[in-house]
């Protein structure tokens, strides 16, 4: 199962600055228009 965005605010808690980083960069290489879902998962 995924995280889910209602869990998006504790995602940093979580995975850290460099787990947000890592998902940033492979969202931006996968979505490079930013197209998909914007601004609901990634803090």
């Amino acid at each position: 199962h995924a995280v889910g965005a209602d869990h998006r605010p504790w995602m940093r808690d979580e995975i850290g600055d460099l787990g947000v980083t890592v998902l940033r960069a492979v969202k931006a290489a996968l979505d490079p228009a930013g197209i998909l879902n914007p601004g609901k998962l990634i803090p």
